[in-house]
């Protein structure tokens, strides 16, 4: 059966004064981000159903009794909108005040997680100092003693995105709000150890807070460390699905690994492997130098030169004795993509054989 897909409708709104088209169905803040008007939130994430939780990002509408908060409110055609006025500004203002007096005065590191830097950026964009509002702070350091997740609620906002991420990202429903008020925390269900719950330890909830409450702890080994580091794009190799990811490293060491939010493939989400499972790349146990067999049936360390001689020796014997297709290839999973690519062309075209696999295919 063919159905008729619906028409694309198209209207125009006014924006800070600038005329803009929306499509039916955009909100407000959508809209504004199309046309590069900036309008700061802490609850907003573009995987995520719109919440309005943090309200940062009111905006005023002509006719309208109170502002609106622009990530839940629909664009209606003919609607002006104003998004930088001074009660607007005065209001965020007053807003951050308030979620700056309940978190500590500390600098969050960049690598407890991708969107870890959104609060402080906010604070210093609008000049927001803590200290107007005293008085009893929320949250508590958990002392959850899993490898892979901080989880520390002095800086929980309660913005809820990790709670959605988990729900609406990844279908988990693995942690969750409890108590109210000061006593409000992230929670696993009865409060319960991460890794006695539903949790995957995915890291998605890492990667979408945007206080560094919750921080990715096998990257922030690397916090001492004085040397800036830098993100290389590249795709996880433990699977076929093609996941990308930007690698993060200091001098010639990774120490992390963020998910690409802008990955065709994943659009920010990664799996257990592909977020934490890279020790291997600098682990102690791996090889540095080539091994090759003796005489003596023990395995002697040798130079390159020597170890590819002997592995093109192996090879011409086999389709000298047996043919091509008595030769076959596994790639490994812990290989980069692109070593990968080169060992399926290396069977392909260098024995005309399509005996290729690999061990971490899906």
């Amino acid at each position: 059966m063919i159905t008729e897909s619906k028409p694309v409708v198209t209207a125009t709104m006014t924006l800070d004064g600038r005329e803009v088209t929306y499509t039916e169905g955009e909100t407000i803040y959508e809209v504004a981000r199309r046309a590069n008007i900036e309008v700061p939130t802490l609850c907003y994430d573009p995987r995520l159903e719109p919440f309005g939780a943090c309200r940062l990002c009111i905006v005023e509408v002509e006719g309208g009794r109170n502002p609106v908060a622009s990530c839940t409110t629909p664009a209606v055609a003919g609607m002006v909108v104003h998004t930088q006025t001074e009660a607007v500004e005065k209001h965020r203002r007053t807003l951050l005040e308030l979620v700056a007096s309940e978190n500590p005065e500390e600098n969050i590191n960049p690598l407890r997680g991708y969107a870890s830097q959104e609060l402080n950026q906010l604070l210093e964009k609008h000049d927001v100092q803590p200290g107007r509002f005293q008085g009893k702070h929320s949250g508590t350091s958990n002392k959850d003693d899993n490898p892979f997740i901080l989880r520390d609620y002095n800086h929980c906002i309660s913005c809820y995105r990790c709670v959605r991420v988990c729900a609406e990202q990844e279908g988990d429903h693995a942690i969750t709000m409890m108590n109210r008020g000061f006593e409000k925390q992230i929670t696993a269900e009865f409060d319960i150890r991460l890794k006695e719950s539903a949790c995957t330890f995915c890291g998605q909830c890492v990667q979408t807070c945007p206080t560094g409450a919750l921080g990715d702890r096998k990257a922030m080994r690397a916090e001492a460390q004085k040397e800036d580091f830098k993100k290389t794009r590249s795709v996880c190799p433990y699977c076929g699905v093609g996941c990308q990811v930007d690698l993060l490293s200091k001098e010639d060491r990774l120490v992390g690994i963020q998910p690409a939010m802008d990955g065709p493939a994943n659009e920010g989400a990664l799996c257990i492997k592909g977020q934490f499972a890279f020790d291997f790349v600098q682990h102690e146990d791996r090889l540095s130098k080539p091994l090759v067999r003796g005489e003596d049936g023990k395995l002697h360390e040798v130079d390159w030169d020597t170890a590819l001689d002997r592995a093109a020796e192996g090879f011409k014997k086999v389709r000298q004795q047996h043919g091509n297709h008595a030769i076959y290839g596994v790639a490994s999973g812990r290989a980069p993509s692109e070593a990968s690519y080169t060992m399926q062309k290396f069977i392909r075209a260098g024995f005309g054989t399509n005996q290729i696999d690999n061990c971490s295919r899906a």
